[in-house]
């Protein structure tokens, strides 16, 4: 068993493929309302890999444009800058990270649950009157801790899965037994790194056991989305399991039977257009 520390894992950062540097800039624009349209417009519009998967997935049936877009400043007069800056965060996040060859980890299933968190803190945030665009980001983010440990350690990990699988339990258990750490806790220090806004660094350190506070916020979102995406079963695979709920995360959101029912079906069906403009 590999036990890591802070340090160990930050010095991981540093042998992973960097982020497009738009990407670090997108999401730490997050709450600035100063940020310019025109100058994040044309930073997304270098880089070929984010601007191809951004138009396709503004031009999807996800946002039912009237009309096709053809360039990224159009997609910003229309979708406007805080809807553009999470879909092309999305498209840079999936884009930034090589398929691991970790054996037993299945990168596409990673990211159709990741997507599907998104969706479903989207969902829930449209509800809740909590930053809808933010909170598509957070759910795309909340496991990134897992894809460091994947992508550092893969022989390590590989016995992780292994250990999961021998004692049918939750895979962030699998992880303390091998490291030490979680993926949560791994993620929160990442994202820290990485200059993150506060919120979204304890939302995702904390989004397997969300803490008491007052007031709902971002932590109870993206823990109850992670719930609903793994109870949806939007990775297609056999062996995943729920995580426990926090009662109290679910019940400071304060949403009702008709709520949730229409978070179901919006994500059900928003999930497979969203996966295949982003994975095709």
């Amino acid at each position: 068993m590999k036990q890591l520390t802070a340090d160990a894992i930050l010095h991981s950062v540093h042998g992973l493929p960097a982020l497009p540097a738009v990407v670090l800039e997108l999401i730490q624009s997050f709450g600035d309302s100063d940020v310019s349209a025109e100058q994040l417009a044309i930073k997304i519009s270098h880089d070929q890999a984010i601007a191809a998967k951004t138009l396709r997935l503004a031009n999807s049936s996800f946002y039912g444009l009237p009309r096709q877009v053809t360039s990224i400043t159009e997609a910003t007069a229309i979708l406007g800058l805080r809807t553009l800056r999470g879909v092309a965060t999305a498209a840079g996040l999936v884009s930034g990270f090589a398929k691991s060859r970790c054996q037993g980890f299945d990168f596409d299933a990673f990211w159709c649950h990741s997507i599907g968190t998104a969706l479903t803190c989207r969902a829930l945030a449209q509800r809740t009157r909590l930053d809808e665009d933010a909170a598509f980001t957070l759910g795309l983010l909340h496991d990134i801790g897992r894809l460091v440990l994947v992508s550092s350690y893969e022989e390590e990990y590989a016995q992780a899965i292994a250990y999961r699988t021998e004692h049918d339990c939750f895979m962030h258990v699998a992880e303390q037994h091998q490291f030490g750490v979680d993926h949560a806790e791994v993620g929160g220090l990442i994202a820290e790194h990485w200059h993150f806004a506060p919120e979204i660094v304890a939302a995702i350190a904390c989004h397997h056991r969300p803490r008491s506070h007052a007031g709902k916020g971002l932590m109870d979102l993206v823990h109850v989305a992670d719930n609903i995406a793994h109870g949806l079963d939007l990775s297609h695979q056999e062996d995943d399991m729920v995580p426990l709920l926090s009662l109290d995360a679910w019940g400071r959101l304060a949403l009702g039977e008709k709520d949730y029912r229409e978070v179901f079906d919006t994500v059900a069906e928003q999930h497979d257009v969203v996966c295949h403009a982003l994975l095709a």
